[in-house]
């Protein structure tokens, strides 16, 4: 199944590329929940995330430990993922929300854009391989972009965290990412204050919020247990277990008798809302359960 599901990923990205559309990959359609009504509109056409490489690269480097290699096609794939991001981390995107607004320059779309090329070259280093000389010095560009411009700090009228997008103060869950994927130290002072910002404006008791703003699409929407796992890792990689734990309990409490987590959670009236099940709130809660196990 996993030589598969590279397989069609690859099979993809060289298709893309032959078409001269590999730098480009459109959103999936847009789903939004208010209590029980359901919004779905199809805009996949009109919008572009530049995020999307990251999960995959960074997935090949995991999957290559487990397996013990890396397959020329694997590699293929990957290489063909960094041209994409070197072609266009440069430019703004709709972000990995897909709102519906004019393109941003998303913290967490540049973070992925260099997790697409630092997994690219520790591939290389530890299986051998030849990567493009000029990866190194896109990587050390991105992460200096990021770090110089998704930083709003206090001393220049800004809030002291890493923004949503570098060119506003508001703040998104995703965000917490720069120090997640180790573009930042996560010992470094910075994250550890973003960790706090967004603790403050989206953190709801058991629950946290994407974000508290104006995305362009009806109703209203809880938090997501993706982000409170999250969340309990940037507690964990900021030394603060005591508040990781609390928080992992809670989200084992919200699935309720049946085991089972869904998108979202209404911490006002203590309910679920959205997709049910959601793999992705699964994957968090089991994340931060290894990692709590790991000490």
């Amino acid at each position: 199944m996993e030589q598969q599901i590279f397989g069609w990923i690859t099979r993809q990205s060289e298709l893309r590329e032959k078409h001269q559309v590999s730098t480009e990959l459109r959103a999936r359609p847009t789903r939004r929940r208010d209590h029980a009504r359901r919004v779905t509109v199809h805009i996949a056409n009109q919008q572009v995330q530049l995020d999307v490489f990251g999960p995959v690269v960074d997935l090949v480097a995991k999957l290559t430990e487990a397996r013990g290699k890396l397959t020329d096609d694997d590699w293929r794939m990957v290489g063909a993922m960094v041209r994409a991001v070197a072609a266009r981390w440069h430019e703004p995107d709709h972000g990995i929300w897909e709102e519906r607004h004019t393109p941003r320059h998303h913290v967490y779309s540049k973070v992925q854009c260099w997790v697409t090329v630092d997994r690219a070259l520790k591939l290389a280093d530890r299986w051998g391989r030849t990567p493009d000389p000029v990866w190194p010095r896109l990587r050390d560009r991105i992460a200096e972009d990021v770090l110089t411009r998704g930083w709003h700090g206090q001393a220049c009228g800004g809030i002291g965290a890493f923004t949503t997008a570098y060119d506003g103060l508001d703040l998104d869950a995703a965000s917490l990412h720069v120090g997640l994927s180790g573009l930042l130290d996560p010992t470094d002072e910075r994250f550890a204050a973003t960790v706090t910002a967004i603790e403050a404006e989206l953190r709801s008791g058991s629950t946290v919020y994407r974000y508290h703003r104006d995305d362009g699409l009806p109703g209203l929407e809880g938090g997501f247990h993706l982000c409170a796992a999250w969340m309990i890792e940037a507690y964990l990689l900021t030394g603060r277990r005591t508040e990781a734990e609390e928080l992992f309990d809670q989200l084992v409490d919200a699935a309720g008798p049946t085991g089972l987590l869904p998108e979202e959670y209404d911490p006002i009236a203590e309910r679920s809302l959205g997709n049910h099940p959601q793999a992705y709130s699964h994957l968090g809660l089991i994340r931060c359960a290894q990692l709590l196990e790991l000490g």
